[in-house]
């Protein structure tokens, strides 16, 4: 029986994938094996000894201390493309918005309340200060060729955008899914400077921090709107105002608000509500749940941000988990290990991540036990498993 702790609310249909058989929920928890958490900030909670993974219902872990979960052998999942058709959705009506004045213009009628039968002149006399161009035949540029970035670029192909995409690091099934009317930047900058729109899909990390600045929006078309529902942090604040102050940008889209955007002209702040729909919270609970389940009970991986994916279909006899450092000679120990136990490996898979690897082994014959302490004794090795 595994104990499940939840740090924040998981769809119903998520903890469902959690059979009472095998898992107990338990908010209270001191000691549990999985954590499941959308939002809650991990890096001040001390990780207990028992924790074997955390699943998190989402794109993101910011809010979770990968390299500490990595250093104490805890598995650290996330959800991608769970919730990416609303944050797609969001994004096609952020490109409108960046458009068409339409929030300005909503403000605006509504200060009319009271004028009686002139309404309609009114809106006739005065709505020529906010018109704004269609998104037919502008160029599009998608930084982010995941699966929100591949959603928007097929989208805006589809609404007569001519998109160009930019992602040095796109997979295989997603170069699949893209359309072929996308053409394809070889620089951000040569992307940047050809393009009307430019909109968001990537991941902060210490290379992208920051990377939307002064310098790009330098070499970005004059006038041009940008869009952001990836995350708040790509994006130099102090650099976007004065590209917006100066006309080199013409608009800015964020679903990550902050004091100093409200109220500028120009910015449109949404309350981040990218996966904010019901079927989004659902997919990324099932996704969080199911990933999570099947590493406690089968040793399988995927989705990890901190160690590679293995998934490998049970054989006969005991499973062993190993989490080790990716060095010279661990593989040789562990299997000199199960060797000198006198077992037969009738499965074996090794694969790596940056610094962690991950092997995984199916065996038969008589285990014994003290396995799993004299494979915890090779050095570089953080954490074993017999299932």
């Amino acid at each position: 029986m595994y104990t499940i702790k939840t740090l924040n609310n998981i769809a119903p249909a998520g903890l469902a994938k959690l059979g009472p058989a095998q898992f107990r929920v338990d908010n209270d928890a001191d000691a549990p094996q999985g954590i499941l958490v959308r939002s809650a900030k991990m890096h001040d909670m001390p990780l207990p000894d028992s924790l074997l993974a955390i699943g998190r219902a989402g794109a993101g872990v910011n809010n979770i201390p990968v390299d500490k979960c990595s250093a104490a052998g805890v598995v650290v999942f996330n959800t991608p493309g769970a919730n990416a058709g609303g944050v797609a959705e969001l994004t096609i009506g952020g490109l409108v918005l960046a458009s068409r004045n339409l929030l300005p213009a909503m403000e605006w009628v509504q200060g009319l309340a009271g004028e009686g039968d002139a309404v309609p002149a009114l809106v006739e006399k005065g709505k020529s200060q906010f018109v704004g161009p269609e998104l037919a035949g502008k160029k599009l540029g998608v930084v982010g060729l995941g699966a929100i970035g591949v959603k928007v670029a097929n989208a805006a192909v589809h609404l007569g955008m001519e998109v160009y995409g930019y992602d040095p690091y796109i997979s295989v099934q997603a170069a699949w899914n893209l359309s072929r009317g996308v053409r394809h930047s070889v620089t951000l900058a040569e992307l940047a400077a050809q393009c009307d729109y430019l909109t968001l899909h990537l991941p902060v990390n210490p290379q992208t921090k920051g990377s939307f600045n002064a310098a790009l929006f330098r070499a970005c078309k004059p006038g041009m709107r940008l869009l952001n529902f990836a995350r708040g942090e790509l994006v130099n604040n102090a650099d976007l105002l004065a590209a917006l102050a100066e006309g080199q940008l013409a608009a800015y889209v964020t679903d990550f608000p902050s004091a100093e955007l409200l109220g500028v002209p120009g910015i449109t702040c949404i309350p981040h509500l990218g996966a904010s729909t019901p079927e989004s919270e659902e997919n990324c609970a099932v996704m969080a749940a199911s990933q999570l389940a099947d590493y406690l009970l089968n040793g399988n991986i995927k989705n990890s941000v901190n160690l590679p994916e293995v998934v490998q279909p049970r054989a006969a006899g005991k499973r062993v988990c190993v989490i080790h450092m990716n060095e010279p000679g661990l593989i040789s120990a562990i299997t000199a290990a199960i060797t000198q136990s006198k077992l037969n490996i009738e499965n074996m898979v090794n694969k790596s991540k940056k610094e962690m690897a991950y092997t995984l082994l199916d065996v038969t014959g008589g285990v014994d036990p003290a396995l799993a302490d004299q494979l915890a004794a090779i050095p570089s090795v953080i954490r074993v498993r017999m299932l």
